[in-house]
């Protein structure tokens, strides 16, 4: 997209920017669920921008979270003088969780937002909120209904603001993650009813890190059984033809312990597991996964 579009998403947004801003005034602190991508990013450095010193960042670190993103989050923590707190998340003891059933996320939200209500309890820090924005209401999102129960506060939702909105405005801030794909949790790689296990997890993780060693940025590992089906960004497929491209995503792969390495003929597109189990229609909008 031509910087000049992204400026006019910004002017277009402007208002939606400013009810941001102005929710977020009216807490006296704020305890932002910061994984380190582009929505809890945004939402940190705003809460930063208006709220100083009273707004702290909680990130919950586990098996599940994808290699290299727990450096990142740091990164920009610190960048922008934003107090970090790091918490172990244990979901993958919930035989909930690793049962991995179509609403796996309620579990591990669930679980998230109980670790940030203690930190913030700990600390007396006034609201917890997360990053969810206006394109995920139309989504099945059980992390959502997690978040409602525990009332925890969806200030990007309530400002109104969309997936474009937001890069748009991180762009604007100079924010490094405006254009960071989204990077879901390693459980989202594997179909509904396949088992999440530490063993499978570091698996998919090893294998994805290869592949973006490789120069792809926008793609997914799936993982079935001793198959890893890579799904490619569009605009991004025709590097697999490149022979030093493709040799070594199938290097790195079989290196990570799968059998077989294919890549789909069908693009990546976030939402593809939950439109294959049925759960949200075609072409529904601000899908993970």
């Amino acid at each position: 997209m031509e910087p000049e579009r992204w400026d006019g998403i910004a002017e277009r947004s402007r208002e939606r920017y400013a009810r941001l801003r102005e929710c977020l005034a009216g807490y006296p602190s704020l305890l932002v669920a910061y994984s380190g991508g582009c929505d809890s990013a945004f939402l940190l450095a705003v809460a930063k921008d208006v709220l100083g010193d009273r707004a702290v960042a909680l990130t919950a670190v586990s098996e599940s979270l994808a290699p290299g993103e727990r450096e990142a989050a740091r990164a920009l923590a610190a960048r922008l003088g934003v107090v970090q707190v790091e918490v172990e998340s244990r979901e993958l003891d919930d035989p909930r969780y690793a049962a991995n059933p179509v609403n796996r996320c309620y579990f591990c939200k669930s679980e998230l937002f109980e670790l940030a209500h203690a930190e913030a309890a700990r600390r007396g820090i006034a609201r917890v909120a997360a990053g969810a924005n206006a394109d995920e209401l139309g989504d099945y999102r059980p992390g959502q209904q997690a978040a409602g129960e525990q009332d925890v506060a969806s200030p990007l939702a309530d400002a109104g603001m969309t997936k474009e909105d937001i890069r748009a405005w991180s762009r604007r801030l100079d924010l490094p993650t405006w254009d960071k794909p989204q990077t879901p949790c390693l459980s989202s790689r594997f179909p509904y009813g396949t088992p999440v296990t530490r063993e499978r997890l570091a698996q998919v993780g090893r294998a994805e890190q290869a592949v973006r060693e490789a120069g792809i940025r926008v793609f997914r590992v799936r993982h079935h059984d001793t198959i890893a089906r890579v799904e490619i960004a569009a605009d991004e497929l025709e590097k697999v033809l490149d022979p030093a491209v493709r040799e070594r995503v199938l290097r790195g792969v079989l290196e990570a312990g799968y059998r077989f390495a294919v890549v789909d003929l069908e693009p990546f597109r976030s939402g593809r597991l939950n439109e294959a189990a049925g759960l949200v229609s075609l072409g529904a909008p601000g899908r993970q996964g």
